[in-house]
């Protein structure tokens, strides 16, 4: 078994993420050039998942000062259920652990239950409801937050996320 590990993701990795972003949220996905921007954003940090020299998944953390959202993981179909996920959900975590955050938030679609597995087994608790959140799907989201007092990460990429 390869052994995911990361790296920080640079503009050089914009043709594959592009590529992964349709891949994996189709009509949703965000384009290069807003995937450029998140890249060079004030406050955000983004990490890549390798196996070798090859990008496996990516995941992104955004930063105001108080809280640290969490803008985007993603993992390839192949790899999905490996451990990659969780691996840089640790790394994402950790990050606002070290920069101080009270907390982790994000949003995910109330009907990708491998990613509310992922986030509730990592402390996430559901606090509410966005209506047609995604779009164009029109597809709802939980919004999910990860109080940092007392928590720890044990990322690992050998055990299954979801």
């Amino acid at each position: 078994m390869i052994v995911a590990t990361l790296r920080p993701l640079v503009g050089t990795d914009l043709p594959v993420l592009e590529r992964m972003e349709r891949e994996l949220f189709g009509a949703g996905a965000w384009s290069r050039a807003m995937l450029a921007e998140e890249l060079d954003g004030p406050g955000r940090w983004y990490v890549g998942a390798v196996e070798g020299d090859v990008l496996v998944g990516y995941a992104g953390l955004w930063f105001d000062g108080i809280d640290a959202q969490v803008m985007t993981i993603g993992t390839t179909t192949h790899r999905q259920g490996g451990g990659v996920g969780r691996l840089m959900l640790g790394a994402l975590v950790q990050r606002a652990r070290d920069l101080g955050a009270d907390a982790v938030l994000l949003e995910v679609r109330v009907d990708n239950e491998p990613a509310l597995r992922l986030y509730e087994r990592a402390g996430f608790e559901r606090m509410g409801l966005r209506r047609g959140y995604y779009q164009p799907e029109n597809k709802d989201a939980w919004t999910m937050r990860l109080a940092l007092a007392g928590v720890t990460t044990g990322g690992r990429a050998d055990g299954r996320d979801a």
